[in-house]
C-alpha cells in the first residue's frame, strides 16, 4: 500500500531522533473534546449567571461528544473565575462564562487582564439593571425611592455583586443621575445580594429583573424601575427610569470565551456548538422562563461590543469618580 507523504515524513524524524508535531491544528479538533469541558462560572451558585451557564450546558449537549460541566468560582466582582480560566491551559477544557465585568474591572485596577486576553466564542445573554426593594417598603415607586435617598444621604443601602461590579456600576450612575447618595454593600454575586435584601439587611439591590423575578412574582420584592430604553415584556407595569425622567440604560451581558491562546479549530468547535446550541427552541424558553434575554452575537460582533463597552465604561468609572 502506497504511504502518505506524512508518514513517510514522520518516520524519517522519529528515525532522526526529531519530536513530530501534528502537522495542523486540524488534527486536535478531530479529537476534541474528548473529556468533559469545565464552564467556569465567575459568579455565585443561583444567580442569573449561574442558570444561564447551567441553561447552556443543557442546551449543548447533543452539539459536543462530551458534557459541559458547570463550575461557580465566584469573588472579587467575577476576577476569580475569569482568572482561573486564564490561569489554566489554553487547550479548551476551560471555558469561561464571561460578564460584563470584564471591561470595567481593569478601569479600576482590580484586573490585571482584559477582554483582549480572551477569544470570544459568543454572546448568549444581556440584561438591565433594575431597582428592586422589599414587598413592603415604604416605597412605592422609583420617585419616593429617590427621594427618601435624597433625604437621607448615604444612608439607604443598596447591594451589588461587588465592588466595580455592572450592579455598582448602575448604582452610581443612578446617583449621579438622580443628585443622590447611596450606601453601597457589596457581595460575592447577585444572589447573596438578593438574598440580604430578603433578610432586610439592605434596603435595595441594583440587580437584573432576571435575579428578582422569581421572589417578585412570589409577593416578597417589589421592582420600581428598569434602566433599559423600553419595558420588559415579563415586568411591563414596571416604569423604566427615562419613563421618570432619569436618563439612564445600562446593564448586563453574558457570553462565553476561551483563553486567546487556546487553537483556532478548537475554538472553532466551540463556536460551531455554541451556534447549534443558541438555536434550539429548549436555550430560548428556559432563559424566557429565567426572564434572563436572549442576546445571540457571533464571536467577530461579541469581540466588537465587548471593545465599544471597554471604551464606554473607562469614561463612565473616569466621569463618576470611582474607586476601588
Amino acid at each position: 500500500m502506497p504511504r502518505s507523504f506524512d508518514t513517510v515524513r514522520r518516520r524519517v524524524l522519529q528515525g532522526l531522533g526529531v519530536a513530530v508535531l501534528p502537522m495542523s491544528w486540524p488534527a486536535l479538533a478531530d479529537t476534541y473534546p474528548i473529556k468533559p469541558v469545565e464552564l467556569v462560572v465567575p459568579a455565585s451558585a443561583g444567580g442569573g449567571t449561574d442558570a444561564l451557564a447551567r441553561a447552556f450546558a443543557e442546551a449543548v449537549k447533543k452539539h459536543l461528544p462530551q458534557p459541559a460541566v458547570v463550575n461557580d468560582k465566584p469573588g472579587a466582582s467575577g476576577v476569580v473565575g475569569m482568572s482561573d480560566v486564564l490561569n489554566g491551559k489554553p487547550d479548551g477544557y476551560k471555558v469561561s462564562v464571561v460578564i460584563a465585568e470584564l471591561v470595567i474591572l481593569p478601569h479600576l485596577g482590580l484586573s490585571k487582564f482584559t477582554y483582549a486576553d480572551f477569544q470570544p466564542v459568543a454572546r448568549l445573554n444581556a440584561d438591565p439593571a433594575a431597582i428592586t426593594v422589599q414587598a413592603d417598603a415604604p416605597w412605592n415607586s422609583i420617585e419616593e425611592f429617590l427621594a427618601a435617598a435624597k433625604a437621607k444621604p448615604g444612608e439607604v443601602k443598596v447591594g451589588n455583586s461587588g465592588n466595580g461590579s455592572i450592579w455598582h456600576l448602575a448604582a452610581a450612575g443612578l446617583e449621579d443621575k438622580a443628585g443622590v447618595k447611596f450606601n453601597h454593600v457589596p457581595y460575592q454575586g447577585a444572589a447573596p445580594g438578593v438574598v440580604a435584601l430578603l433578610g432586610g439587611h439592605i434596603d435595595a439591590v441594583a440587580v437584573s429583573p432576571g435575579e428578582v423575578a422569581a421572589h417578585v412574582q412570589g409577593g416578597k420584592l417589589k421592582m420600581l424601575a428598569v434602566m433599559a430604553d423600553q419595558r420588559l415584556k415579563a415586568f411591563d407595569k414596571v416604569p423604566t427610569l427615562k419613563e421618570r425622567k432619569v436618563d439612564l440604560s445600562i446593564g448586563t451581558w453574558r457570553g462565553l470565551a476561551v483563553h486567546k491562546a487556546t487553537p483556532p479549530d478548537i475554538v472553532t468547535v466551540l463556536r460551531t456548538a455554541t451556534r447549534k446550541a443558541a438555536d434550539e427552541p429548549m436555550l430560548r424558553e428556559q432563559l424566557e422562563k429565567l426572564n434572563l434575554g436572549f442576546a445571540y452575537l457571533d464571536a467577530e460582533a461579541f469581540g466588537q461590543a465587548m471593545q465599544r463597552d471597554h471604551d464606554f465604561f473607562k469614561q463612565l468609572v473616569q466621569k463618576l469618580g470611582i474607586k476601588p
